[in-house]
């Protein structure tokens, strides 16, 4: 009964290590995109008129 106690624990011990192993191998390649403070946004002014002249249309019917 003992020995049956051991080889799971061990079999779960080794599941853990390999599933902690790949989460980190994620979360390292996550943070590689994360400095994004350095580099300027797409949009040049968020707010403010997009150009052209705002037109106003009557709702029909």
């Amino acid at each position: 009964m003992s020995d049956d106690d051991t080889t799971q624990s061990a079999a779960s011990d080794e599941v853990k290590r390999k599933f902690r192993e790949a989460l980190d191998r994620k979360n390292a390649r996550s943070r590689d995109g994360e400095s994004h403070l350095d580099g300027r946004g797409s949009v040049a002014e968020p707010h403010g008129r997009a150009g052209q002249k705002r037109e106003f249309r009557r709702k029909s019917g």
